[in-house]
């Protein structure tokens, strides 16, 4: 019989029942219970004093690489799950660039199983696209959402044929799955590896302009028109996507979407000693963009955080930078600069609208069982201290690639205890 906790005078902000007040939490059985449960357990109780603390539901992100199979050197599903509960996250959807590839059932069943042996957090796989990533022809849909795919996505890489993926949206739709659309137009973008603008002149590096965004992004807000379809646009970057899919989910277009941390805290400026933890995918890009990005989370138009934890090992980064893959981590930081950038310097929405961006945003665009505290819901659970200073430290990471802009980095706001299932999966 499993022990029964209750977490004593946080402060419980649960955005699904729109609760926010001073109390106790109870977990029985791994569950969220009444406060009777604790009357009649019958097994030791245990306390965690939560006093100054904030008690949400387990914070989701949805866009994470963990890189197995096929590139354990980088990230293994085991180590990205102890990087999840370090940053305060109960639950991590996992992307299809894999080697072998997601797309096919047998490599999401291995997925799913190694999560399940080895994952201190919930992983959830995505299903790709088109086979092997490659845009020329579909995978089969059907075939890996059965096998228990939460969303399909190319991400990583970008379909290009707009009639393919059209299909692609229809099957999605016919087997209730949204279309996650990593949105990079190939023949605009070319050999950009920094954002196109003052700085890749300055240093005579290759520019990726901001419409090699938009236009994909105005692809996706056409397609989830045509085939009345949910498409989530990814790691949106430049001014001019968030102004379109403000005007199209205006008009009740079926379109989304997220917003990373480093494309609120660094603009390409960053890139000037060509340093190649400031290489993303899509780049850093203008102030301007930053504070258009800002808006779009505060009037409601962007309305998921993620990290797109994109870990690489030392040597594939220490060289030159037009050769160095793009990507950083982010599961232990993301929280933390979040929370300092959007609510204490931005002052751009509250903590409590950072928690649904968290929780019950990508659990309802992706149909989760998760994000709540409701009465008999699984017992993931985020405490954070949002006052607290600390200082990003590589050193101390779970992850097991150091690919972070963020080292030295103080921050105010962080997690401190993750719960998965009733039981602790990291305590600071």
């Amino acid at each position: 019989m499993m022990k029964t906790i209750i977490i004593r005078n946080g402060r419980i902000i649960d955005p699904a029942n729109g609760r926010d007040e001073i109390g106790d939490l109870v977990i029985a059985n791994g569950r969220i219970a009444e406060q009777s449960a604790i009357r009649d357990s019958k097994s030791a109780i245990a306390e965690i004093d939560a006093k100054g603390l904030i008690v949400a539901p387990g914070l989701i992100d949805m866009h994470v690489h963990l890189r197995e199979p096929g590139f354990a050197h980088k990230e293994t599903i085991a180590s990205g799950a102890r990087a999840a509960a370090a940053g305060g996250f109960t639950t991590v959807v996992c992307m299809p660039n894999t080697s072998p590839v997601a797309d096919n059932p047998s490599t999401i069943t291995w997925i799913k199983d190694r999560a399940r042996d080895t994952a201190s957090v919930n992983v959830l796989p995505t299903g790709a696209i088109s086979k092997n990533l490659d845009g020329e022809e579909l995978a089969p849909i059907a075939s890996i959402v059965q096998s228990g795919v939460v969303a399909i996505t190319d991400d990583g890489k970008c379909v290009q044929n707009h009639e393919l993926m059209r299909r692609a949206v229809e099957y999605a739709r016919m087997v209730g799955v949204p279309v996650l659309d990593h949105c990079q137009d190939y023949n605009l973008v070319g050999n950009g590896v920094v954002n196109e603008g003052e700085w890749s002149t300055l240093l005579g590096l290759s520019g990726w302009p901001a419409a090699g965004e938009e236009a994909m992004v105005m692809r996706s807000i056409l397609l989830a028109e045509l085939c009345d379809h949910h498409i989530h646009c990814q790691h949106i970057s430049a001014a001019g996507s968030v102004r379109l899919i403000r005007e199209a989910r205006g008009r009740g277009v079926k379109i989304s979407g997220e917003v990373c941390p480093h494309h609120v805290t660094l603009t390409d400026a960053a890139i000037q000693n060509f340093d190649t933890n400031c290489k993303m995918n899509p780049p850093l890009r203008t102030q301007r963009d930053i504070d258009a990005i800002i808006e779009g989370i505060a009037d409601g138009t962007l309305t998921i955080l993620c990290s797109d934890h994109a870990p690489h090992a030392g040597f594939e980064k220490e060289v030159e930078f037009d050769q160095a893959p793009f990507g950083i981590v982010g599961l232990e930081t993301e929280l933390g600069l979040f929370i300092d950038i959007l609510v204490h310097q931005r002052k751009a929405i509250s903590i409590n609208r950072l928690i649904e961006m968290f929780t019950i945003e990508p659990a309802k665009l992706l149909k989760l069982d998760a994000g709540t505290l409701s009465i008999g819901a699984k017992a993931d659970i985020t405490l954070i201290d949002p006052g607290r200073e600390w200082t990003v430290d590589v050193s101390k990471f779970e992850s097991l690639s150091r690919n972070t802009p963020f080292h030295g980095w103080k921050l105010e706001g962080r997690a401190v205890r993750t719960i998965v299932r009733g039981e602790t999966v990291w305590a600071l």
